[in-house]
């Protein structure tokens, strides 16, 4: 007996990344995952809205720029109905600084575009192994979306970040982070000894974090100043930052010379 396919939605208002989306739906297999059975295309934020309210997909692969409500708004409207089956969201933009606010949304994922089939197929079935798997778990609370200002507000420092550890989901004060570092998909996030996998670029974090405290050391590394252990010249005067874990990175030129001007 076939299993049943995911009831999906895609909300994207570029026809070519509408189409592409759409073949690749129609092609997802995973091992032990349910495939995929598209519903409709919205190309615009209120037809979206009114397509996820009457169809009631399971999984939405939404823009975050559309004409009329955007990605951030239809979530937010979504929210207010107080749904407790709400659908996993995952979130396309070409936008980078968008990552965050995705993250803190609770989104399933967040392609940016460009992106590969092998990385559609990779969050599709996060969001199935995830979000899906617990369909009686609540919406996003209201007030977390009404604190999320568009995208023209400042930007404000964040307290803490939502990570996974173990299957379970938990917030960390950006107060234990005592560094991070990326590749070109993830961040490594270390906090007292242990290690959280992110999947979000580090650039998504390098404007919300404290600028008094975090400092951003080279183009795949911060770190947190408050658990600096020291700071040593190299042959060609670089610093080599040594964290209190033990832990040691090179601060590029340019940072390298502006903590020697700090240096009393």
């Amino acid at each position: 007996m076939n299993q049943p396919r995911i009831r999906t939605l895609i909300a994207e208002d570029e026809p070519l990344a509408s189409e592409s989306l759409a073949e690749w739906v129609a092609q997802f297999s995973a091992p032990g995952l349910h495939g995929l059975e598209l519903l409709t295309i919205c190309a615009d934020g209120d037809s979206a809205l009114a397509q996820i309210r009457a169809l009631k997909p399971e999984l939405v692969l939404m823009d975050i720029h559309m004409p009329g409500l955007t990605g951030l708004q239809v979530l937010r409207e979504l929210a207010r109905d107080g749904s407790t089956s709400p659908p996993a969201v995952i979130f396309t933009t070409a936008y980078d600084e968008h990552a965050l606010t995705a993250f803190e949304l609770h989104a399933a994922d967040y392609l940016l575009k460009p992106f590969s089939q092998e990385r559609f197929n990779e969050a599709v079935a996060h969001a199935l192994q995830t979000q899906l798997a617990q369909p009686d778990q609540p919406s996003q609370p209201l007030q977390a979306l009404e604190a999320i200002e568009e995208e023209a507000a400042p930007v404000q420092a964040l307290s803490r970040i939502l990570v996974r550890d173990q299957g379970k989901i938990f917030p960390l004060s950006t107060d234990d982070i005592e560094y991070l570092r990326s590749d070109t998909k993830y961040t490594a996030i270390n906090s007292r000894g242990k290690q959280f996998m992110v999947r979000l670029p580090i650039a998504a974090f390098e404007q919300r974090l404290d600028p008094t405290r975090f400092l951003k050391l080279q183009r795949s590394c911060i770190v947190n100043m408050d658990f600096v252990e020291s700071m040593t010249p190299d042959d060609t005067s670089q610093l080599i930052v040594k964290m209190r874990d033990g832990t040691k990175f090179t601060a590029s030129r340019e940072v390298s010379k502006m903590l020697r001007g700090q240096a009393i």
